[in-house]
């Protein structure tokens, strides 16, 4: 069996443990869309999608239509996958073959919807997107006008699955009004155009953070990505959460672990650089080991000199600068430190843990960016 120099580990409890946390906060009637985009931030498509449906998640939403074609090839026929972002006018032809459901933003893509649907004879199942003041996607009014007629004039072509819109920031106090805003001017767009007939299966528009603090923003539909992992997407939002709470422990489990083991262990006299460059002198006799991860496995380089691994039970920094498959700890304090010995990079060990935060704020990366960011190729495992 050939091995990986790392792996990745989800823990199938602490997943179980967040979506009923989940549910429980809010309410039984949203319908939770688990957001696995970006390789289901990391935790791998493959692993995570089959376990989410297992613990009874029947909704996913992608941001292209590779992520969609792979999660429709995991998940049971009643299941339902919704494309967020990408997807070329060639395969909008095999999303409605496949009753894939996807957003449409501007009137090219609801074209192209209409026209293969008349091919297929079947009608393209579609989330239409309002601009509410996010200025990414999303039909402002001028031309959500020329879209109703559009979907007037061929309503055997459109299925209406969704009426949406994007929050822009909602993990940010400091966002609170412009929340606010797009909520009201969600709610007076959404109004008028049911007013006149458009009535959408899903009306939807909170992420993570809109879900765990905004109540009103739920709906008929949650987009639930970070949370679901077991990370609250900002502190702020964690904050705003426990503050009305008696038990002020964090409800959400970490899915994820990542670890590794020492490659080697070498002696550096006092005086001597450490890895390249000069970043690093040894102020006295130092132990390092070596570790074969690095910024190509997703160890950013930022963290060179700066980041911190779990080894028996220490908490250990990073010396000198990150390699591209390699990184160097000092393990001169760690009695009876062998080759081989386990090495967390995220995750727990004894009493100790390292969490993906502390990477984030060591880096100046967001949890978002460092999850994403974990190699394809890097083995993924499943726990009870």
């Amino acid at each position: 069996m050939i091995s990986s120099p790392s792996s990745l580990t989800l823990d199938q409890e602490a997943l179980r443990t967040n979506l009923e946390f989940l549910r429980k906060h809010i309410g039984p009637h949203p319908k939770i869309s688990s957001v696995v985009k970006a390789n289901a931030y990391g935790h791998g498509i493959s692993q995570f999608v089959p376990l989410v449906e297992k613990f009874g998640i029947d909704h996913f939403s992608v941001f292209s239509s590779d992520e969609a074609y792979e999660v429709c090839q995991l998940i049971s026929p009643t299941t339902r996958v919704m494309i967020m972002g990408w997807i070329s006018k060639d395969e909008i032809e095999w999303a409605i073959g496949r009753d894939v459901e996807f957003y449409v933003f501007d009137i090219q893509r609801l074209e192209a919807a209409i026209h293969a649907s008349k091919v297929l004879k079947k009608p393209a199942r579609i989330h239409l997107e309002l601009e509410t003041g996010m200025n990414r996607t999303g039909f402002a009014k001028k031309n959500l006008e020329v879209a109703l007629n559009l979907i007037k004039a061929n309503p055997n072509q459109i299925h209406l699955s969704g009426i949406c819109t994007h929050l822009a920031g909602a993990e940010s106090i400091a966002n609170y009004y412009r929340i606010r805003h797009q909520l009201k001017r969600f709610k007076t767009v959404l109004s008028n155009i049911e007013s006149r007939g458009f009535i959408p299966e899903f009306r939807h528009m909170a992420s993570s953070a809109a879900t765990l603090s905004y109540p009103a923003t739920r709906m008929d539909l949650v987009r639930v990505g970070i949370a679901q992992y077991g990370f609250w997407p900002s502190q702020e939002i964690f904050i705003d959460y426990v503050r009305t709470k008696q038990d002020k422990n964090d409800p959400l489990k970490r899915v994820l672990s990542w670890k590794s083991r020492i490659m080697s262990l070498k002696d550096v006299k006092e005086g001597e650089f450490v890895s390249y460059g000069t970043t690093y002198l040894a102020t006295s006799a130092t132990r390092i080991a070596v570790v074969p991860v690095g910024y190509a496995n997703g160890f950013s380089r930022s963290l060179s000199n700066q980041g911190r691994v779990l080894i028996r039970g220490y908490r250990v920094g990073v010396i000198g600068l990150v390699n591209m498959n390699m990184m160097i700890v000092d393990v001169t304090k760690i009695p009876d430190v062998e080759q081989g010995d386990e090495v967390v990079i995220i995750g727990k060990q004894d009493d100790m843990e390292i969490s993906v935060a502390s990477f984030s704020e060591i880096s100046n990366q967001l949890n978002y960016e460092l999850l994403a960011r974990l190699p394809l190729e890097i083995i993924r495992s499943q726990i009870k």
